[in-house]
């Protein structure tokens, strides 16, 4: 059985297979709640407002115009967290020609670490079931949180570099987290799903879409802040309690740029494993009686419910793919990349264990108790340069608009803190 504390123990029990037949579900809606409906508040109001707009950027910087205006318009700090093809040098050039912009541009080098970000969910053997993926958009997400932090700051948001979003939106946003911990929006008019859940939406199987990170707003102040594992799926991970609690806040649709999700099938590869853990988990939440504890739902994630849920993964990837041979697709170039894509999750779930799983969501746990201590240690620095010497960077700039010329900073300057 499992410990007090709802880990299971090194050595464990033959059990019994539940009764309950264990299913991959096309949606998770009853996890969240619906705020799409609601009156837009006016931004003037306070209680709508956001402090800064934290993007982890990886894109050119042309990627980056539209939410450069956005934080303009909303009169909000910006902070670029700059890896891969975003320049700070390039971002310069764009913040010059947008009026009332002050933006904190970051570089995060490769292979960045920091004592206050727990690893365990990055050990070796995760890394091997994700098909030795590679991403630094949950550190990236991290250390915007400590940022906020270390700034003072009450209300962030998360927007992805390839994402299109209104004031009106960042206000829907702020006044829900002044009820809520997080709030976040759907990508509905390009969904924000796996290649295996996009597979599913081409041949017309149900396939829903959930709140996501690419649109996520964090309160900084009262709560405790939420912790992003180094997985696919990181942004389920991070707000897993407020789901389990059916209590994850959408307060409405973000528009992503379109992209292809069977560019390779490497990039399904990658997935299988942070969607496989997400999706398993958010069945057993939606599963759970209304009112159970977190810890207590965490305690049927046994080896014996992964070795079932992976049976039910594979249904659901055999069913869609045989959808795909059927004569309507034949000759569909995009649906030959699609079949691909699953072949090569199947490959990949064929090779991931139970016992994986059940590490991953120990060491996760492990890491997210380690955060909560670092968070309660972090208080607001001074200024920015305090704030970039506690986390150790070394390449940054504040570059503010001025009517004739940039005003650019490094090493000195400072956001506004409350």
């Amino acid at each position: 059985m499992a410990s007090e504390d709802g880990r299971s123990p090194m050595i464990r029990p033959l059990l019994p297979r539940t009764t309950k037949t264990i299913r991959h579900k096309p949606e998770h809606d009853r996890l969240m709640r619906d705020l799409s409906n609601s009156p837009t508040p006016p931004w003037s109001l306070q209680a709508a407002r956001v402090d800064a707009i934290i993007a982890p950027a990886s894109r050119s910087a042309p990627s980056m115009d539209r939410l450069i205006k956005l934080s303009a318009e909303a009169q909000c700090a910006l902070v670029v967290l700059c890896s891969g093809m975003t320049k700070i040098e390039h971002l310069s050039e764009l913040v010059a020609a947008v009026p009332n912009t002050e933006v904190l541009m970051i570089d995060v080098p490769v292979g960045y670490s920091h004592d206050h970000i727990p690893t365990q969910t990055s050990a070796k053997q995760f890394r091997q079931a994700s098909a030795w993926r590679t991403s630094d958009l949950s550190l990236k997400r991290n250390m915007g949180l400590m940022i906020a932090r270390l700034h003072g700051w009450r209300k962030v948001v998360f927007i992805d570099d390839d994402i299109s979003l209104k004031r009106d939106d960042l206000a829907r946003i702020g006044w829900a987290l002044e009820r809520h911990p997080i709030a976040g929006m759907a990508c509905r008019y390009f969904p924000d799903n796996s290649a295996v859940c996009h597979a599913r939406r081409l041949v017309g199987l149900p396939q829903g879409n959930f709140v996501s990170g690419a649109v996520l707003g964090v309160n900084c102040d009262d709560h405790p802040l939420p912790f992003f594992p180094d997985v696919y799926n990181e942004d389920w991970f991070s707000f897993s309690d407020a789901a389990a609690r059916r209590d994850v806040p959408k307060v409405g649709y973000a528009r992503q740029d379109i992209y292809d999700p069977f560019v390779s099938p490497f990039r399904a590869k990658r997935e299988e494993f942070g969607d496989l853990l997400a999706e398993g988990l958010f069945s057993l939440f939606g599963d759970a009686e209304a009112g159970v504890n977190f810890s207590e739902v965490l305690k049927r994630a046994t080896p014996i419910f992964w070795e079932e849920f992976q049976d039910a993964r594979r249904v659901i990837i055999d069913t869609t793919y045989g959808q795909l041979k059927l004569p309507a697709y034949e000759g569909n170039e995009v649906a030959r990349r699609a079949m691909e894509s699953l072949d090569a999750s199947r490959s990949q779930l064929a090779i991931i264990t139970p016992d994986d799983c059940v590490a991953f969501i120990d060491a996760w746990r492990d890491d997210k108790e380690k955060w909560l201590k670092t968070c309660a240690s972090l208080h607001s620095a001074g200024s920015t340069w305090e704030a970039m010497q506690t986390l150790g960077i070394g390449e940054w700039r504040i570059t503010k608009y001025r009517r004739k010329h940039i005003h650019a900073t490094d090493r000195e300057g400072s956001l506004h803190t409350r």
